[in-house]
């Protein structure tokens, strides 16, 4: 059983303050746990119900394992509906980005990206593709969001995020710099070449005007019918759809 301490503990983990402080965001549901089992990252604690034990994989001794009630799930969830298993993984530490790593590739680019479900898509749509990279500005939503964690339906484990000051970052680099942007030219008609980078904007602003400064490709998805916009993890998704069609 667990007790008010720790159900208090595990509830905090829902605010980014505390997940930053005590170095642990949450997983939830056994496919996405797998994945993150598997993975590079750390597993602290998994919470599990009794009906469902069965489902766990072989694991690591390191890993610690909680039986908990219904009930309980309940308490510390995130999900209206929890899924019988409930993970505690621990943050990874903060990559340098080094840009020779982004050679011979292209690599998502987020500036502003604020919906934890359109992010969550974004990383999932990028493991789909082989993507393994995603740079994103500091005011994006926090990947670890568990909302975004659920979106990513384990891809988060695959796909290496990197946070950046865009305009420094942009400065520094040697890259082509594609930007979504209404006005440009149609991807199918842009010759990518074999490396870049790709911004994709912010849901409501688009790319932000600093930023802007330092596309040196612009490119459009070509409008046929009478929709203002695209959502930006479905622009993402045709982006990366284009650019594997281009490099094979």
């Amino acid at each position: 059983m667990l007790s008010k301490s720790q159900i208090s503990f595990i509830k905090s983990l829902h605010q980014k303050k505390y997940r930053k402080e005590h170095g642990l965001f949450i997983v939830e549901g056994i496919k996405s746990i797998k994945e993150f089992i598997q993975s590079s990252y750390h597993i602290h604690t998994i919470f599990y119900n009794s009906e469902q034990y069965n489902l766990l994989p072989k694991l690591p001794a390191n890993i610690n394992l909680f039986e908990v009630k219904n009930a309980e799930l309940d308490k510390i969830s995130t999900l209206q509906t929890p899924q019988g298993f409930l993970a505690l993984v621990h943050l990874p530490k903060n990559k340098e980005l080094d840009q020779k790593e982004l050679k011979n590739q292209f690599t998502l680019v987020l500036d502003g990206v604020q919906d934890p479900g359109n992010m969550g898509t974004i990383i999932r749509t990028a493991d789909w593709f082989g993507f393994k990279n995603i740079i994103c500005s500091a005011d994006c939503v926090e990947v670890f969001n568990p909302k975004t964690v659920q979106a990513t339906m384990g891809s988060l484990a695959r796909v290496n995020i990197f946070e950046a000051d865009l305009p420094v970052f942009l400065t520094d680099n040697t890259l082509p710099v594609f930007g979504a942007l209404l006005d440009g030219e149609s991807i199918y008609k842009t010759q990518w070449g074999s490396e870049g980078l790709v911004i994709l904007g912010n849901e409501g602003k688009g790319i932000s005007p600093e930023v802007i400064k330092k596309i040196n490709k612009p490119v459009t998805i070509p409008r046929i019918g009478e929709a203002e916009s695209l959502n930006v993890a479905v622009s993402a998704a045709i982006f990366c759809a284009e650019l594997v069609r281009v490099r094979n």
